[in-house]
């Protein structure tokens, strides 16, 4: 059984860097979705969650998820401003808003700390944090390798 999950999961990977990388005929939102598929097959099998565990986290990690892509794109949206026609003020403004969606992103990581400790054990809970991170980097190399040139300035932040 092991074997299979572990071929599904390479096989997860290796299906979704081509569909990341290139155009297709779904769209951003089914190549979002092969990802996501991916992530799941992952992170499953890095934590080693049992039926009975991946039930229960995964909607505590779906809504950490939600909430966490929203800080994300709202500070991204932050950064696209274009500085040199914005005021002091403005910028200011920017930079304490980006101070306080970072803090947002720390507070919700502390809040989902404790509630994925509800549902897995501390060492399950390490794994998630490693395994995320991995699989961030994994991604980013196979899309690098599919260019061929290396990462961009904001590829490091994954680590």
């Amino acid at each position: 059984m092991k074997f299979l999950f572990c071929s599904l999961l390479m096989f997860s990977l290796l299906a979704v860097t081509p569909v990341v990388a290139q155009p297709s005929p779904g769209g951003r939102q089914g190549r979002m979705s092969q990802l996501e598929n991916a992530k799941i097959a992952y992170i499953t099998e890095k934590v080693s969650l049992t039926q009975d565990q991946a039930q229960r986290f995964w909607p505590v990690y779906n809504e950490f998820s939600s909430k966490r892509r929203d800080l994300n794109h709202r500070m991204r949206e932050l950064r696209t401003s274009d500085q040199d026609a914005l005021s002091d003020d403005q910028i200011k403004d920017n930079l304490t808003q980006a101070l306080a969606m970072r803090q947002q992103e720390v507070n919700l990581e502390k809040e989902y700390f404790n509630k994925f400790q509800k549902v897995l054990s501390i060492r399950q809970v390490g794994k998630l944090f490693q395994a995320e991170r991995q699989f961030t980097k994994e991604v980013l190399k196979r899309v690098t390798d599919r260019r061929g040139g290396p990462p961009s300035a904001g590829a490091g932040a994954a680590d």
